[in-house]
């Protein structure tokens, strides 16, 4: 007898390959619709940017043509991306379910423009996306997402005055950049800096976010403090290049984040070799090689990726056109695509650990 139950039942032995557990346990299989010899339910996923959707889909459609009479399984696949929990001395972001930290332990490294393209690469899979540009001193994200010359709005709500974010590609955003000069310095002390990052946290319109990307500023100072200890934190993904002098700064930047409570999600390491426009074929290490994967095993943490050095990668940041939108089939943008997947599995199961 066909029916709902034997549906879920031939189902329930396949896994979400990260979560290591039934799809029919999770609730992710739902809707489930019989039409004579066809079959019919909706897959809901724990985040859109899922790398494993087409496996996931053809395993079940295996499972279900494993029963007698069933000869088409039509599979609609949809998203909910669970919510982080907060500690009670922190205080969530309304209608921000998951804030995701891009950090470095020095300046230089390619932070910014990891960040946005991750930002514009988790939006193109159909999630809600906001990045916060928490990088006071040096406001780079603006040029780099295109929004240079944007005018953002300051309104008045209940709860005192409130930023309405620029948006482009998809991603809403805030920054400094938006609130100053572009040649006026930002000559702050620490309680300033922490107050501004509240601002932009709390009095913010970023309405429904599926994830708020934060850009830090290098280092290990108060920016860090503050996004730490405010608000629930899904994790924190480290930028290295594999110099050694960097690789060094971003060990200390991950311990950092794990002495202050933070699931530091994997290390990114950028400029991993550079790839020649004329020679597409050659590449070159310009700044060592095997640096992220030797401190990935040693510091027992994911290598998200390597994101290789190529011309049109700098050339969309300068262009204000990321490299995922720009050139998406190059490899560093496949690349950072990639990331972004890794960066919002590896978030979904930590929200349901």
């Amino acid at each position: 007898m066909l029916d709902t139950q034997s549906v879920l039942e031939v189902l329930r032995p396949v896994q979400d390959p990260e979560l290591q557990k039934s799809l029919v346990d999770l609730n992710m299989i739902r809707n489930v619709a019989i039409d004579g010899s066809q079959v019919s339910f909706t897959l809901v996923l724990t985040t859109p940017a899922c790398p494993l959707r087409e496996f996931i889909v053809e395993d079940c459609q295996k499972a279900v043509k494993q029963l007698p009479g069933v000869e088409t399984v039509e599979v609609e696949v949809t998203a909910e991306t669970p919510q982080q929990k907060a500690l009670p001395n922190q205080q969530s972001v309304a209608g921000t379910k998951n804030i995701i930290a891009i950090s470095s332990g020095k300046g230089g490294v390619g932070k910014s423009t990891v960040a946005v393209n991750v930002a514009v690469a988790l939006a193109q899979t159909g999630a809600k996306v906001g990045l916060l540009d928490a990088d006071i001193y040096g406001p780079n994200a603006p040029t780099m997402l295109g929004l240079a010359n944007a005018q953002v709005k300051v309104e008045q709500g209940s709860q005192g005055e409130v930023l309405e974010p620029a948006f482009n590609y998809g991603v809403k955003m805030v920054s400094m950049g938006f609130l100053i000069d572009p040649d006026q310095p930002v000559i702050w002390r620490g309680p300033m800096l922490n107050g501004i990052i509240r601002q932009f946290l709390y009095q913010v319109n970023w309405g429904a976010l599926d994830y708020l990307v934060v850009d830090m500023p290098p280092g290990t100072g108060d920016a860090q403090l503050t996004l730490a200890q405010a608000v629930p934190m899904a994790g924190a993904v480290i930028v290295t290049t594999p110099q050694t002098v960097s690789l060094l700064d971003a060990r200390r930047g991950l311990k950092m984040f794990q002495q202050l409570g933070v699931n530091v999600l994997g290390l990114v390491e950028n400029m991993s070799y550079f790839i020649p426009p004329d020679l597409p074929d050659r590449t070159y290490d310009l700044f060592g090689s095997g640096g992220g994967e030797k401190a990935s095993t040693e510091l027992n943490v994911p290598l998200l990726g390597c994101i290789p050095l190529e011309i049109a990668l700098r050339e969309g940041g300068d262009k204000g056109v990321p490299i995922v939108m720009a050139a998406p089939e190059s490899a560093s943008a496949q690349a950072l695509t990639a990331i972004a997947q890794q960066i919002a599995a590896k978030v979904s199961v930590a929200a349901l650990a």
